[in-house]
């Protein structure tokens, strides 16, 4: 009887949660589809595999996968690149390779591969993703959405001989979209911050913006005005199906030319990279927010997404990840167990089937309003200014894989690149890592300041635990300063490994600059493994 008790306990708890994140899923997965240059029904189809498929398979208990706004960027650039919407199903060759990709990734047991990746060069890879998803969505947010391809820059005719043209675009602007977008963001900061949501706290202020949006263009409607405030092109769009038949010919299935498409393949392995960083970084952001501590197992989790964007690539959806507002939200309304997510992806799928006609009166500003928050909370000056005071070495890799990222594909700096953006940025984050590594070596405490030494003094050099090549313009240069006629003790008792570079360095130093000038070496802890043990002109102790 036990086990019966204890999942009427969890039902009572996994089904409000699980009604609290469809709630949040719904304009997410409808946005980031819009986002992403794709359509509607491409977004619920990701978000209801990711709750189904995935929530089934993965071993974590409280993490909500589906579309995910970190990806967008990415797929819009990677649909541009393969022809446009109209080859959509071109591009889901590259979802099932990525899935497929992930699926071996899984099985090789790489589930630790982020651990491999600095944590500054990642957060850089979100801050721009933020960036981007702003930039892309402020178009749409003043009514420019006819052109799902356009980005912030597009917004401004640079290179006209008369400035005053600059301000044509906002002759251009939808009053109607203006009002929804910034009602809707005001909606949310608002509520967040209003005694109703403490009152409330499981109603999600997306939810509140959207259904304030409809609400403003319906009574707009009724009250006879001979236009209504938002305009049917400016309305989400999914196809509404009169029986079962038509409502499965609304899937789009693959192109299996596509897996001949050098671009594809390239693109299904990047948003295997990118989509495995982004649930493993989601995963272990919510394992720390279980309140039961349980640990997600990360090699099962990357399977389980594989399958499920290798299911949502042969049925016409978007990439699957982790996602984190879904997934905090879900903690937050007091999951339990993952039939939470299973729950809230069987919603999604009731609603793409009983009320399509409902979802299509939600505004696309009030979306774009929504992302235009996500990417803010994701590249808001704070991170910007956290990074700046962890130092250097932390700050140099961030802002080059934001400034790379945003470069190539917000300002097309290399065009030819445009659509690789987030690929190179990582890249040159880690670059940029390893030449801060390589900079602090050749800076660490190995230099010896001859200033400072007073004659007679015994000179200590005590090498770490592992001495790797990172370690030989340090040594080389404090070597080569030793004074003359001095005592230096080189000490390698704590050491496990030396790299084979240092090893010749310091028997250059024994057997050149020594003799040279004069001084009094002893080797201490050198193990035979190391061969230094034929030292007949110095005094060697072990």
């Amino acid at each position: 009887m036990k086990p019966k008790k204890d999942l009427l306990a969890n039902l009572k708890n996994d089904l409000p949660s699980g009604l609290v994140v469809f709630l949040v899923a719904l304009p997410l997965c409808l946005g980031i589809a819009i986002a992403s240059g794709a359509t509607p029904f491409s977004g619920l189809i990701a978000g209801i595999i990711g709750g189904i498929v995935v929530g089934t398979l993965s071993n974590s208990p409280l993490s909500v996968s589906g579309p995910a706004a970190g990806l967008a960027t990415l797929v819009s650039g990677a649909i541009l690149a393969i022809g446009g919407v109209e080859n959509f199903n071109i591009f889901l060759c590259a979802v099932i390779i990525a899935g497929g990709i992930q699926i071996l990734l899984g099985a090789l047991k790489l589930g630790g591969i982020a651990n491999y990746i600095p944590g500054s060069v990642i957060k850089g890879m979100l801050t721009s993703i933020g960036i981007l998803i702003i930039a892309k969505q402020i178009p749409h947010a003043f009514g420019r959405d006819r052109d799902e391809q356009g980005h912030v820059t597009e917004l401004f005719p640079f290179g006209n001989e008369d400035w005053h043209e600059l301000l044509i675009p906002l002759q251009k602007i939808e009053v109607g979209v203006a009002i929804i977008t910034i009602v809707s963001i005001l909606t949310m900061l608002l509520w967040d911050k209003s005694p109703l949501k403490k009152r409330l706290p499981y109603i999600p202020g997306v939810l509140v913006a959207v259904l304030v949006a409809v609400v403003v263009n319906e009574i707009w409607i009724r009250t006879g005005s001979k236009m209504q405030i938002v305009e049917s092109s400016h309305l989400v769009s999914l196809p509404v199906a009169k029986n079962p038949q038509e409502f499965f010919g609304f899937f789009t299935f693959p192109d299996f030319n596509g897996f001949a498409n050098g671009t594809v393949i390239m693109y299904g392995f990047i948003i295997a990279l990118i989509a495995s960083l982004e649930t493993l970084l989601s995963i272990e952001a919510i394992d720390n927010l279980d309140p039961e501590r349980r640990v997600t197992n990360t090699n099962k989790e990357l399977f389980a997404q594989g399958v499920g964007n290798t299911i949502s690539g042969f049925i016409g959806g978007l990439p699957i990840t982790s996602v984190i507002v879904r997934s905090s939200a879900n903690v937050n309304a007091g999951a339990k167990t993952k039939f939470s997510t299973i729950f809230h992806a069987s919603l999604l799928l009731v609603a793409v089937i009983l009320i399509p006609g409902l979802l299509n009166k939600i505004p696309l500003a009030v979306l774009a309003a929504i992302l235009i928050l996500t990417g803010w909370k994701l590249a808001k000056p704070a991170v910007f200014k956290g990074f700046w005071k962890a130092g250097k070495y932390q700050f140099i890799p961030f802002i080059v894989t934001v400034i790379v990222i945003i470069a190539i594909d917000l300002f097309k700096a290399v065009p030819v690149l445009s659509g690789y953006g987030l690929m190179i940025g990582v890249l040159a984050g880690i670059i940029a890592a390893m030449g801060a590594i390589l900079h602090g070596n050749l800076k660490n405490s190995y230099y010896f300041h001859e200033e400072r030494h007073s004659v007679g003094d015994t000179i200590n050099i005590r090498l770490s635990e592992e001495v790797s090549f990172l370690n030989k313009a340090a040594i080389r240069q404090t070597l080569d300063h030793m004074p003359v006629n001095s005592s230096v003790v080189i000490d390698a008792s704590n050491t496990k490994y030396i790299d084979y570079d240092v090893l010749e360095l310091i028997k250059e130093f024994r057997d050149i600059k020594v003799p040279l000038k004069n001084i009094n070496l002893q080797l201490v802890g050198f193990k035979e493994a190391y061969k230094m043990e034929n030292l007949s002109h110095v005094q060697s102790v072990r």
